[in-house]
């Protein structure tokens, strides 16, 4: 079971004030290193009034000073708004001083907003994205190249380069993803979109990815009273939820997905994605997840307090890990060990 604790470092008025998100995160960094997760997970956004970082690989990089063994994994690093080359440079140094620890997912984003601001066109997202995965893989052979015109030549590069994930849930992601990149990112989507990307590795002669990754809850807190806690826990992710409703919609006209509207807590709740559970049901949901999954835990999701994020991890850390299924845990989406 591959363990992994996410960072979006949202902080809406009501909940803990920034200063102290990013203090909270650097210790519950450190915290999941010791005690044994296997990747920390960044995303990516901007323009967000509650503060939703825009800059992953600042944070990773911190991280990586706080940490020893953990893998810093982008999901998604939104590749079209970055300059390649210079996206090249700075991947390279975060690669040396975390010790070969990076992994990049890139995404192709979605919202407008976001492209307008780096002065990038939506329509072109597919082709820039997939252009950065193709530079980067040049750049870091440490050889002269020429970009767009530019003379380049990209310098230290990491013994180790950083693997490429793209993210995404469209087929012809997934048949490029196995074309172009190391792996592909798929995450709390359903199973089938996992199938052609599978798929295309076969038909290009490229090792088999196995069967997609079972998926844990998008959102799980562990509690002793998960009835009381579900109370203050609702409007963190109701303000999530109401976030991403209106970037979709801002993006394709009316909210797309699990963000199509007419979310209350108990529809959420019911939903299955956002659970609070007992330390028990937890274990008891690990092992049906069994070996071969992934299992998030967000402590400051939404601007949650971080002495309740903190609460919540240590009893994970006596109630759960111990029995959670992790012999022989292994590289997923994908990527080759």
């Amino acid at each position: 079971m591959e363990l992994v604790m996410i960072f979006d470092m949202r902080t809406p008025t009501f909940g803990v004030g920034r200063e102290a998100a990013y203090a909270a995160a650097l210790d519950m960094a450190e915290w999941a290193d010791r005690v044994g997760f296997d990747v920390l997970g960044f995303g990516e956004h901007h323009c967000a009034d509650d503060g939703y970082n825009p800059s992953p690989l600042v944070l990773a990089a911190a991280m990586a000073g706080r940490t020893r063994q953990v893998a810093l994994r982008t999901a998604v690093l939104l590749a079209p708004l970055y300059d390649p080359v210079r996206l090249a440079e700075d991947l390279a140094v975060a690669q040396l001083v975390s010790a070969g620890r990076m992994q990049l997912g890139l995404g192709f984003g979605y919202r407008p907003v976001e492209f307008a601001m780096y002065g990038r066109r939506v329509e072109d997202r597919f082709a820039l994205t997939c252009n950065t995965a193709r530079l980067l893989k040049t750049a870091w052979t440490g050889e002269p190249f020429t970009y767009e015109g530019r003379p380049c030549l990209v310098s230290p590069v990491p013994e180790k380069p950083v693997p490429i994930l793209l993210g995404g849930m469209a087929p012809k992601v997934a048949r490029i993803a196995a074309e172009i990149a190391d792996g592909f990112l798929v995450p709390l989507f359903p199973p089938k979109v996992w199938q052609p990307y599978r798929d295309a590795c076969l038909r290009l002669g490229k090792p088999d990815p196995g069967p997609y990754p079972r998926q844990g809850p998008t959102f799980l807190w562990v509690s002793e009273d998960p009835e009381a806690d579900w109370q203050w826990i609702a409007p963190h992710i109701l303000h999530v939820l109401d976030s991403y409703s209106r970037w979709t919609a801002e993006a394709y006209g009316t909210p797309q997905g699990p963000y199509a509207g007419g979310m209350t807590a108990e529809t959420v709740r019911e939903s299955g994605a956002y659970q609070v559970l007992r330390p028990e049901a937890v274990v008891a949901l690990a092992r049906e997840l069994g070996e071969h999954s992934s299992l998030y835990l967000t402590p400051l999701f939404g601007g949650i307090d971080p002495a309740r994020g903190w609460a919540m991890l240590q009893l994970f850390e006596q109630r759960v890990l111990p029995h959670l299924p992790r012999t022989g845990t292994k590289p997923l989406w994908g990527m080759q060990a």
